[in-house]
């Protein structure tokens, strides 16, 4: 049986925009809070940055609520386009973060920007796919003719995981398992970003969203679970889960839409770590000098992560016209995708 497939041919991106959070810490400051656990776990200083690669990672000022970063995200897309955000016809919320359990994230983020009484709104969740799977949904949505525009958006704050782990990882009862499997959640990070999809006009100029297909293994869903209590990750489980996954998936990806390594510009991925991004870059063979990095000074921003690659890729003048690009992600489930844009 084949994995799902989307495929688009009338889908535009006309915005996309990112915003990274404000305060900047160090693994080394992290770490300072659990000297005392390190040491009587014998663990040795700079543990956290030699194993994951993250030298910062960035969170938002305490107070901030991840609809506000979306919503940032979102005012600053929408001040980069001409679509009339009356014309806007669904909103989508990505991240893990949320403001609540109810209302919807998407719901307070619409009421801070102002869309219309028209729009409709939604939450997905799909751990570190969300933003992708966010977009799929709303390029079927307007290929089937639903909708114009749509705006995708995710607000991550790793802030109060973070802070909630180093409080747990401070208890004298701490061992080495549970060290280890809390370990991970001190990679994460905060970011804001915001996606335009449209309905494409004839030689419009503007980058096509193709879509692509996602796989699944959720077999491995107990491999990393998390809540506002912190988590628990078996690492290098969900690390080996993950790649076969991503193999397979590539495996199909490739043969159906005849996707050659070579021919790709860029190879936006999501990114844990260090060891995380570069095992899959070299399982899949991608080319490091095409796979641009951020994990090492903004951390693991979950669903957040892929647009913001593309969109710090686009800022900086490397992505041009014509230009083939891969989205392409793991999340916790296990669940993996591809994508394809064509700038």
């Amino acid at each position: 049986m084949a994995a799902p497939i989307s495929r688009f041919t009338n889908v535009a991106i006309s915005g996309l925009a990112h915003v990274d959070a404000d305060v900047v810490v160090s693994s080394s400051e992290l770490e300072n809070e659990i000297t005392t656990t390190m040491e009587r776990l014998n663990m040795p200083p700079g543990l956290l940055e030699g194993l994951t690669g993250i030298k910062n990672r960035r969170f938002w000022t305490a107070g901030m609520a991840p609809s506000d970063a979306a919503a940032l995200a979102a005012q600053k897309v929408l001040d980069q386009t001409t679509v009339d955000r009356k014309k806007i016809g669904a909103l989508i919320n990505t991240s893990v973060s949320r403001d609540y359990l109810e209302p919807s994230t998407a719901a307070i983020v619409q009421g801070k920007i102002g869309l219309g009484r028209d729009c409709i709104n939604f939450d997905v969740g799909s751990a570190c796919l969300g933003f992708l799977q966010g977009a799929s949904i709303a390029a079927s949505m307007i290929e089937r003719g639903e909708i114009e525009h749509a705006l995708i958006v995710a607000g991550e704050d790793g802030r109060p995981i973070v802070e909630k782990t180093l409080e747990n990882l401070q208890d004298p009862e701490t061992d080495d398992a549970s060290f280890r499997e809390q370990f991970a959640c001190l990679t994460l990070g905060s970011a804001g970003v915001a996606m335009v999809l449209s309905l494409a006009e004839p030689d419009d100029g503007q980058p096509r969203f193709l879509g692509g297909l996602s796989v699944s293994a959720t077999q491995h869903h107990a491999l990393s679970v998390g809540d506002y209590d912190g988590g628990r990750t078996d690492s290098q489980a969900l690390l080996m889960g993950g790649l076969n996954l991503a193999e397979d998936g590539w495996a199909e990806a490739s043969l159906t839409f005849g996707w050659h390594v070579a021919d790709v510009h860029t190879f936006a991925i999501h990114q844990v770590s260090k060891v995380h991004t570069d095992m899959l870059v070299d399982l899949l063979k991608f080319d490091p000098e095409r796979t641009p990095k951020t994990y090492p000074e903004y951390g693991n921003t979950g669903p957040a992560s892929v647009p913001t690659v593309l969109s710090k890729e686009v800022d900086a003048g490397r992505v041009g016209s014509g230009d083939q690009i891969l989205l392409v992600g793991m999340g916790s489930g296990i669940n993996a995708a591809a994508f394809e844009v064509r700038w």
